[in-house]
C-alpha cells in the first residue's frame, strides 16, 4: 500500500510542476528582493496559526540566533510579525503579514491563477480532499527532516505503544 501511494506522488509531481508552473516572463517580475534564506523562512510561516522562533529555527536546522537576525530583515520589510505567546511570555510568535503572503505567493513556483484554474475544475468536495492531502504530505514533509524524527515510522511506533 505505502509503496501504490510512494508511486502515486512520483508519478503525478513532474505532471503537477509542468503544467501549473510559473512561466518565465512571470519569474522575472520581483519586487522585494529576498536571499534565498529569507525566502526559504517565508515559506515556513502562516498568516493565520503562529509558529514559535525556536520551533522555526529547528525547521530551518540553525541556531535562535540565526532565525532571530533573519527575522529582524522580514520584520523591517514588514512581511512578518512577532508577538509574545499569551500563555508564556518568554516564547515569540511568528506570522506572515499580507505583505508576506503577497510576496511568498509572487514566488511560489506554480502559478496562483493555475493551480486556481485546475482546482476550480473539481468538485467543492474534491478541492476540500486535495487541499488536506497536500497539507497533510507538506506536514510530514517538514518533519521527515527533522533532526528529532524516528526513523521508525508512526504507524509502526503507534504499534509499539
Amino acid at each position: 500500500m505505502l509503496d501504490d501511494a510512494v508511486a502515486a506522488v512520483l508519478a503525478a509531481y513532474p505532471t503537477i510542476h509542468t503544467a501549473l508552473r510559473r512561466r518565465l516572463e512571470q519569474q522575472r517580475s520581483r519586487g522585494t528582493r529576498l536571499s534565498p534564506q529569507l525566502a526559504q523562512l517565508l515559506e515556513q510561516l502562516d498568516p493565520v496559526r503562529p509558529l514559535a522562533v525556536g520551533e522555526l529555527a529547528a525547521r530551518m536546522r540553525v541556531t535562535p540566533a540565526t532565525i532571530s537576525l533573519q527575522l529582524t530583515r522580514l520584520a523591517r520589510l514588514r512581511l512578518v510579525t512577532r508577538t509574545r505567546d499569551e500563555s508564556d511570555g518568554r516564547r515569540v510568535q511568528l506570522r506572515l503579514t499580507e505583505a508576506g503572503v503577497r510576496l511568498r505567493g509572487q514566488r511560489s513556483l506554480l502559478d496562483p491563477e493555475r493551480v486556481r484554474g485546475a482546482l476550480a475544475r473539481l468538485s467543492t468536495a474534491d478541492q476540500d480532499v486535495v487541499a488536506a492531502g497536500v497539507r497533510l504530505l507538506a506536514r510530514v514533509a517538514r518533519s521527515v527532516s527533522s533532526p528529532d524524527m524516528s526513523s521508525t515510522p508512526s504507524s509502526q511506533r503507534n504499534r509499539e505503544s
